[in-house]
């Protein structure tokens, strides 16, 4: 063989020349010869040269041209003998052939083309698997002048260079290099050719790089020159008008390049990055309107192609739109598909209407011209079969079935035989953009959730080595894990990218396409889109983008325009921003109101103010399905788009009418109101399978991570929260969704309850307290169903073991109870009930919630509340008391005194306090057993405490515990005794003092202090707040008829019986256990305590209680019983003792008092055997409480007796008996402190004797206390004040010398009380009527009589004065001067004073004193002590002599004779007692007695007297007293100083001057008057003056002459002219006195002497 192909050129050669002959016959025979010997390859290069070179010739003469094809198909296919210049002779061969004028060879010919084409380049192929193993040297780097110069390659691929660059050379019409003898071409040939190799031989191309450089340096410009036409064509610009008219585009190229294109971008997208993206842009923009109908269709093709290869597009968005400055390639192809979608909708599809009028084929136009008439035809067509299609706004587009699912299968890219654009029919392009965007979407997904599945599963085994939370479907945590290797973090960021760039196109386009769908199947394929894509959100974590698409399938199930806000805060959001598309705006389009769908469902919009109904389409239901297998899917992603998916679930679960039943399942139920919901049997038959699957969403919530859960029950949470808010205000039916699925959620994790049970309940328990009853009743069935199975679920551990599991589940029970509601708490009780009765027995340390449940019912809460939970009590009182936690117990006495409290019903709290005595039995019986039991618990407890190094706190810590238990009834019983209602109060008092009198016994000694100061002295404040806080209003009747007696007619009255049983019963606790009382520490605290207690109740402003109140300070001090036989067993009074057992008497007696004992439990008194008994003396010993005694008696006295600030209607006054029985108890009390009381305390009691003094009595007591106003007579409280300090002077009288200084104390006292004669004490402000002025039916205050006490007050005085007077302590504290300035008062008002007794006696006990006084006075002269006095003394005197006040109009002449006398023996004892006394006396004093007696000597006279009494009322006995003293003591020889003279002196010539002044006016008025007798005090004045001279001058004729001044005597003869003067007077009386006076003048009358003058020597 091979020697046969070495001479193959001279075998070959006969052939040849047989074919040269051009003989037919010959020429196929030579051929076939020759097909045979290449057939054998046995034809050499040079033999293979000559044969090209014959079949050329043939084919120049047009012979045998389809056997010349095969000849040259055979010959290139055999082997590679071919090569170069033979070659390329070859194929422009073929080429030649292929534009011929017959059809057949035109075929045959372009076949052989594509074939040789194809060898030439799988011969480059094998060639390379050949040397591939040699190494490539480095390839010289091309330019692109010599184009030839391909040394580096090798020869086949040489070959291929050279055809593929004349193939791009021809197309571009331009000379071919190598293919020499090409006569035409054309360019569609070309282009075929073109995408051939590309398509077919991708691999040469990467490979070699000077295939590469063609691919870029020729191949893509010439595609961006050859698209022009098509970018620079705008359908509908009128090609007349514009000078050059513009290139049209040309269906059979445009359809080519974009075949070459797509195989670019698949196959070399990795070489020509810059060029694909012009590509891509360049499809994009093929899309726009104004592009020709056929044009956009193979654009789409040519799109979809691309979104079939997910991988490609993943490229595109690393390549283009994670770069900076590139463009956003990818996010402008899904951007562009959306507008082209939008596009179609919003412009009628008539094609290119400006050139053909209807260009989108007449088979189409029918039934559009009726879709767009009449857009309800097709959509409602009941029997007609709808054809599936796209309606919007009128538009309506069918859909056509243009491809297989995941294949872009093209119609128009393959139309490779069509010159003219073929007809595009309607809807074409929409249903391949439609795939487009179904095909894109799958694809990503399905890439990136394969690629996250693998990522996640590494991580999975990195996670769990790490052991780090395995959770990579969230990506905080993927980023969390630390090995994570870098690759994967970019992935993510691409995929991030990609679904960021494509998915509000996607979406815009999807809503847009979901809302005009009117065929079921692609509805299906829209919805599964968008969940597909916000699944692939959600994993990815992109929360905007995944709640977008969970919108749109939202509103997608809702009406249309359906008002729900949540879903319209997103799109706004979404609407604002709207996406740029180079140049071109996508709008989120919202969805047309005239959907065609049929209805199949009326129902109420769940709002407000719902207005009308609102539809459900089948599309809407629909819609709602995918969102239930989103959740029921992809529940774990959601995160907080839980909300968007419940919230539109909600509201079609309401427009359909859904109601929960029993466990939360909805169930189909008729709405409450308003237009009953109208359901179709079509969706009839649904609903039940809706309504299966919302379980199953929420069953399956069992499955999801604990972070996914959370999330879902936040987004119920916040669902409820809105339905809640929406029923405030109504009652309309509310939404019940979220507490159902709440519940149904609840129950189906049960197995991890722990996780949720807080949010859970916690919402639970707000919806409970929600206004709207429908809702609360939920909330609570809710809440008390979880209650319940959670108590019965199987829990690992059980509940028995796991302690803090079965109070977490209780709590809420216990929380319900902060919920008023009364519906509630009906629930919440059966739901206790329930538990009592299921599981009573195994409640263990549930019990403290489960009675905290009962405790916490309120009296405000209705009677069948109170009831029902006191059905728990006594079941739990009854039947459990033996089966709980004995620590429990307390809480039993505390839930069983809280029913007590409560005022609904008092017979349950009458019935509470009968359990709490049964209570107190059972703890009296089962006592030991208790003991143990606590004990043992406290031991448990103080280790806990001391290892937590804290201080164990219950409440009477340190008691011992089961004393506790005691104390703990003790201190309910005690708030029992405070509540408002009286029969409560006494049945508690009653039953509180029997406990403690009958199992006090049981208590350690130590817990009475507790006792005293926990229970009893607690109990008394309570009783004294709520009894001074009580109300005075007066109470009508106590219910129904029964009337009340007026002692008890105010809650004041009511609780003052309270207060006064508590005092008696404390007190008598205090008697009878003294014993055990005093032995304790701080019985001197407690004994202070009651005191005080005594002292508030003492001065509590009611009358029962102060005086009561006394009665127990009596009771304690025992003052009350006066025997004090120490032979007597002393029973304290007031206290029923059943036949007291004496103990141990023995010892008893010797200590002075047999030891009585109330309890009759002599055993107990083991406890103290004989020896050991506590020492009870007869009298409390202990001086100190006889002081804290006396101190509260004192602070009770002076608050009791200190008068208020203001008064009014309701002041309280204390009463009589209440005061009198104060002070009687001072007596007694002052005998066992006499020996420490001091001055101060004196003054303490000073204060207080004056202020009960001082009390008024309210005017109807006055008749039973008062004596008639007549009777002097003492009150009782006046005698006992007066006794009271009758017994303080005796005990100074007897006591030591530095008691006696409070004498001077006493007087004071004494003199303060003297005052009242005429001062009547003010209490206060209070205006206190006269006793003959007050009407014994108001209530007006009536002063007392005080005279008597005074008077009598004041005769002690003298009597104490005549004892003491020469006492140092009474010398020094100047006790005479307020003695007399004390009755300077009475003196001075002379008739003024109240009784006309006063002033009397005053006088008189005033000539006692200073009988007694003054010498004391005077022999402490030169000490100073007295000096203060003497003025006092003066002006004392002056007051009473010239008093005031004028003598009442009734007096009788012998009255006043009789005073008139009173004041004649004060003048004689200042004559007799105090001018004798001058020298030692002060000379101002004497100066005041001189100035007084002149003046008594002239104006004596009063004006108030009639004519006739005249002569007798001039008092002119005394006036001549006065001046007969005065002149005694003016003229009497013993002036021992001149100034005394002087004194007397100064006073005559004063005496003449007035009455020279008087007679002076008297003529003068007299002369005016005329005949008109002047005013009788003129006249009387006259008179008076006229006697005053000759009595004046009768004394100087007495006097010695040497002592007489002769000025006097002038003075004297001067009034003689005006004496003169007055004769002419026409008064009688005048005259006759005028008389008197003119006769001594005789003896004036001597001779004129020569050296005398008027009697001057």
């Amino acid at each position: 063989m091979p020697a046969l192909k070495e001479n193959s050129s001279e075998v070959v050669q006969p052939f040849l020349m047989g074919c040269g002959t051009k003989e037919p016959k010959i020429t196929q025979l030579c051929l076939a010869a020759i097909q045979r010997l290449m057939s054998h390859e046995v034809v050499s290069e040079a033999a293979a040269g000559n044969i090209i070179n014959m079949l050329w010739q043939l084919m120049e003469n047009s012979l045998e041209e389809l056997k010349l094809l095969q000849t040259v198909l055979v010959l290139l296919t055999t082997n590679t003998v071919v090569h170069d210049e033979a070659l390329s002779k070859a194929i422009v061969l073929c080429f030649r052939l292929h534009f011929t004028k017959d059809n057949i060879t035109n075929n045959t010919a372009a076949a052989t083309v594509r074939q040789v084409v194809t060898v030439v380049f799988e011969r480059v192929v094998a060639e390379d698997e050949r040397y591939k193993d040699t190494i490539e040297q480095p390839a010289a780097v091309q330019g692109n002048s010599n184009r030839r110069s391909v040394s580096t390659l090798k020869p086949c691929a040489k070959d291929a260079y050279m055809l593929f660059q004349d193939l791009c050379q021809l197309v571009n019409a331009d000379a071919p290099y190598w293919l020499v003898g090409m006569t035409e071409m054309t360019r569609t040939f070309g282009l075929e050719l073109l995408e051939s190799v590309l398509n077919d031989f991708p691999q040469v191309f990467l490979q070699h790089q000077e295939f590469s450089f063609l691919l870029k340096e020729r191949v893509c410009p010439l595609v961006i020159k050859l698209f022009s036409p098509n970018i620079k064509f705008r359908q509908g610009s009128s090609t007349s008008s514009s000078p050059a008219p513009v290139e049209k585009p040309y269906f059979p190229i445009c359809m080519r390049l974009l075949r070459v294109v797509s195989v670019l971008i698949k196959q070399f997208y990795s070489l020509l990055v810059t060029e694909c993206e012009i590509f891509l842009s360049l499809l994009v923009k093929f899309l726009d309107a104004d592009k020709p109908q056929w044009l956009r269709a193979v654009a789409v093709e040519s799109i979809h192609r691309l979104c079939v290869q997910p991988q490609l597009l993943r490229s595109f968005c690393q390549s283009y739109d994670m770069k900076q400055h590139s463009t956003k390639v990818f996010r402008d192809i899904v951007n562009a598909l959306g507008s082209f979608i939008q596009s179609l909708f919003l412009v009628p599809s008539t094609g290119n209407a400006s050139v053909t009028p209807n260009q989108t084929g007449s088979n189409a136009s029918g039934s559009t011209g009726s879709a767009q008439t009449n857009p309800g035809v097709l959509g409602m067509g009941g029997g007609a079969t709808v054809l599936p299609a796209f309606e919007y706004r009128g538009t309506w587009i069918p859909i056509l079935n243009v491809t297989v699912q995941g294949s872009a299968k093209a119609t128009y890219l393959e139309m490779l035989d069509k010159v003219e654009p073929p007809t595009i029919p309607e809807g074409y392009a929409m249903s391949v953009a439609f795939h487009c965007l179904l095909d894109l979407v799958r694809g990503i997904t399905t890439m990136i959730e394969g690629e996250l599945g693998e990522a996640e599963t590494v991580n999975q085994t990195t996670t769990e080595t790490t052991s780090l939370p395995a959770q990579a479907s969230e990506r905080q945590d993927l980023q969390s894990v630390s090995d994570q290797s870098d690759k994967e973090l970019v992935n993510r960021a691409v995929w991030e990218e990609m679904v960021n760039a494509c998915w509000c196109g996607l979406l815009a386009a999807l809503s847009l396409l979901l809302d005009a769908s009117t065929d079921e199947a692609a509805t299906e394929n829209i919805l599964k889109a968008e969940l597909t894509m916000a699944a692939l959100c959600g994993r990815l974590g992109l929360v905007t983008s995944r709640d977008a698409f969970i919108t749109a399938i939202c509103k997608g199930s809702l009406p249309p325009h359906y008002a729900l806000t949540v879903l319209n805060s997103t799109t706004a959001a979404l609407s604002s921003k709207s996406y740029s598309i180079q140049g071109q705006n996508v709008q989120m389009i919202s969805p047309s109101s005239e959907s065609h769908q049929q209805v199949v469902a009326v129902g109420q919009p769940l709002a407000l103010q719902p207005q009308g109904t609102v539809m459900l389409t089948s599309k809407n239901i629909q819609c709602m399905r995918t969102l239930l297998n989103l959740a029921h899917c992809h529940g774990a992603v959601l995160g907080t788009s839980w909300q968007l998916v419940l919230a539109t679930l909600q509201h079609l679960v309401w427009i359909l009418g859904l109601k929960p039943g029993v466990g939360g399942a909805l169930k189909p139920g008729r709405a409450v109101e308003g237009p009953s919901t109208v359901l179709t049997t079509a969706v009839m038959t649904d609903l039940p399978v809706i309504s299966n699957i919302l379980s199953r969403l929420f069953e399956s919530s069992q499955y999801l991570d604990d972070v996914s859960l959370h999330h879902l029950i936040n987004a119920l949470c916040s669902l409820s929260l809105e339905a809640m808010d929406m029923a405030y205000g109504n009652n309309k039916e509310p939404s019940l969704f979220a507490v159902a699925k709440l519940l149904e959620t609840g129950l189906v994790n049960m197995h991890r309850i722990e996780i949720l049970w807080r949010p859970l309940t916690g919402h639970l328990l707000e919806v409970c307290q929600h206004p709207n009853s429908r809702m609360r009743e939920w909330g609570a069935e809710a809440l008390t169903s979880l209650i319940k199975a959670g108590l019965t679920f199987s829990h690992d551990p059980p509940l028995s073991q796991n302690q803090r599991l079965q109070l977490l589940l209780l709590n809420p029970l216990k929380e319900l109870s902060n919920i008023s509601h009364p519906d509630i708490r009906i629930k919440q009780l059966e739901c206790v009930l329930q538990i009592l009765q299921s599981q009573g027995d195994s409640l263990g340390p549930g019990w403290p919630l489960v009675l905290g449940v009962m405790g916490a019912i309120r009296s405000d809460q209705g009677e069948s509340l109170i009831r029902t939970a006191f059905q728990c009590l006594q079941l739990v009182v009854t039947d459990f008391l033996p089966t709980m936690p004995c620590t429990c117990l307390q809480i039993v006495v505390e839930v069983a005194g809280s029913f007590g409290l409560h005022n609904q019903e008092l017979n349950i709290s009458l019935t509470s306090i009968g359990l709490l005595w049964n209570i107190s039995d059972y703890f009296f019986q089962r006592g030991e057993i208790i003991e143990k039991e606590l004990n043992k618990e406290e031991a448990v407890l103080q280790k806990q405490a001391e290892e937590k190094g804290v201080v164990l706190n219950r409440p009477f810590h340190p008691a011992p515990p089961f004393d506790c238990l005691w104390l703990c009834l003790y201190a309910k019983l005690g708030e029992l005794c405070v509540d408002p209602r009286p029969a409560v109060r006494k049945s508690a008092g009653q039953t509180l003092f029997s406990t403690i009198g009958a199992h006090g016994t049981l208590l350690q000694h130590s817990t009475w202090h507790t006792v005293i100061w926990k229970v009893l002295f607690h109990l008394l404040d309570r009783v004294r707040e709520s009894s001074t806080t009580a109300d005075k209003e007066k109470i009508e009747s106590g219910g129904g008829n029964i009337l009340i007696h007026h002692s008890r007619d105010t809650a004041e009255k009511q609780w003052a019986e309270t207060w006064v049983l508590t005092l008696a019963g404390v007190a008598r606790i205090f008697n009878t256990r003294r014993y055990l009382l005093q032995p304790l520490g701080d019985f001197s605290q407690a004994w202070d305590v009651l005191l005080d207690h005594i002292q508030s109740a003492a001065l509590s402003k009611n009358n029962e209680v102060s005086l009561a109140a006394l009665k127990s300070f009596q009771e304690i001090l025992q003052i009350v019983s006066p025997v004090r036989d120490s032979e007597k067993p002393d029973t304290p009074p007031a206290i029923n003792v059943s036949v007291p057992v004496v103990v141990g008497t023995t010892t008893a007696t010797s200590l002075g008092r047999s030891f009585m004992r109330t309890d009759s439990i002599g055993e107990r008194m083991g406890r103290y055997n004989g020896s050991e008994l506590p020492v009870v003396t007869d009298e409390i010993e202990d001086l100190n409480l006889w002081w804290a005694a006396w101190n509260s008696w004192y602070r009770i006295g002076s608050e009791s007796t200190k008068p208020p600030i203001n008064f009014d209607k309701l002041t309280f006054i204390p009463s009589q008996p209440f005061l009198t029985a104060l002070i009687q108890i001072f007596p007694a009390l002052y005998q066992h402190i006499k020996t420490g009381f001091s001055m101060d305390d004196l003054q303490k009691l000073g204060v207080i004797l004056h202020g009960a003094v001082s009390v008024p009595i309210s005017s109807d007591a006055s008749p039973f206390i008062l004596p008639s106003y007549t009777e002097a007579v003492l009150t009782s409280l006046q005698e006992a004040v007066l006794t009271a300090l009758d017994v303080l002077q005796k005990a100074i009288c007897v006591g030591s010398e530095n008691m006696q200084i409070m004498y001077p104390a006493i007087f004071d006292q004494l003199l303060a009380f003297v005052e009242f004669s005429c001062k009547p004490p003010q209490y206060g402000q209070l205006e206190t009527k006269h006793i003959a002025n007050a009407k014994y039916n108001q209530a007006e205050w009536v002063a007392l009589n005080y005279v008597p006490f005074a008077e009598r007050s004041l005769e002690v005085v003298v009597d104490l004065y005549q004892k003491t007077a020469c006492h140092k302590a009474v010398v020094n504290e100047k006790v005479l001067q307020n003695i007399i300035k004390t009755l300077r008062i009475p003196l001075s008002l002379k008739y003024s004073c109240p009784s006309e007794s006063t002033w009397k006696l005053a006088v008189s006990s005033l000539l006692k004193v200073l009988s007694i006084g003054l010498p004391v006075a005077r022999q402490h002269a030169s000490s100073g002590k007295f000096d203060s006095m003497w003025p006092e003394l003066a002006n004392t005197f002056e007051d009473f002599l010239f008093t005031k006040s004028t003598p009442p109009d009734n007096l009788s002449i012998q009255e006043f004779q009789k005073n008139e006398s009173i004041d004649v023996e004060v003048v004689q004892l200042i004559s007799t007692e105090i001018l004798p006394y001058a020298n030692f006396i002060p000379k101002e004093f004497v100066g005041q007695i001189m100035t007084m007696l002149n003046k008594g000597s002239i104006h004596s006279q009063s004006s108030s007297f009639t004519e006739a009494e005249i002569d007798i009322r001039m008092r002119e006995e005394f006036s001549k007293v006065c001046f007969e003293t005065l002149l005694q003591f003016s003229f009497s020889n013993k002036v021992t100083t001149p100034q005394e003279g002087y004194i007397s002196r100064m006073a005559l010539s004063v005496l003449l001057k007035r009455s020279q002044d008087v007679l002076h006016r008297y003529i003068e008025d007299e002369r005016l008057s005329g005949k008109c007798p002047l005013p009788r005090q003129q006249v009387t004045e006259i008179i008076f003056v006229l006697k005053a001279v000759s009595t004046l001058i009768d004394s100087l004729k007495k006097t010695q002459p040497e002592n007489v001044d002769a000025n006097t005597w002038a003075q004297v003869i001067a009034l003689y002219p005006t004496l003169v003067e007055c004769i002419t007077c026409s008064s009688s009386e005048v005259c006759s006195a005028l008389k008197e006076a003119l006769v001594p003048f005789k003896d004036f009358m001597h001779p004129p002497a020569s050296k005398v003058q008027n009697g001057e020597s």
